[in-house]
């Protein structure tokens, strides 16, 4: 999590969102959202909230919105990073869960109003 982390927030396309516009405190992040993906990914059941509120929260707060742009830069730097640390079939399910969520999270957000 933390490679991706400082990969997205220092990106030139993405980055934004995550230092400027959510203030992301990645210390208090990060066990949250590991959470979020052991209970994806390995059955832990440990996540007990709603990752799209947040995200909705983020699309009215961006000037302009969250785009479908900004959800395929975080695709491409979440794949890139789990190739670089892992392999095997549940890199490849985090590859695939990791699509399903920025198709659904984008999908969700078109009917919502976005920031100016």
């Amino acid at each position: 999590m933390r490679a991706f982390y400082g990969k997205a927030m220092a990106d030139e396309k993405i980055g934004w969102i995550f230092t400027d516009v959510a203030g992301l405190d990645l210390e208090a992040h990060i066990p949250v959202i590991a959470s979020f993906w052991a209970t994806n990914l390995l059955g832990a059941m440990s996540y007990r909230g709603g990752a799209f509120g947040v995200h909705g929260r983020l699309h009215q707060k961006a000037d302009g919105g969250l785009q479908k742009e900004h959800f395929e830069r975080w695709l491409v730097l979440w794949c890139q990073t789990v190739d670089e640390m892992f392999d095997g079939p549940i890199a490849a399910a985090a590859k695939v869960h990791g699509l399903r969520v920025a198709n659904a999270f984008y999908g969700r957000l078109q009917m919502q109003p976005a920031g100016s």
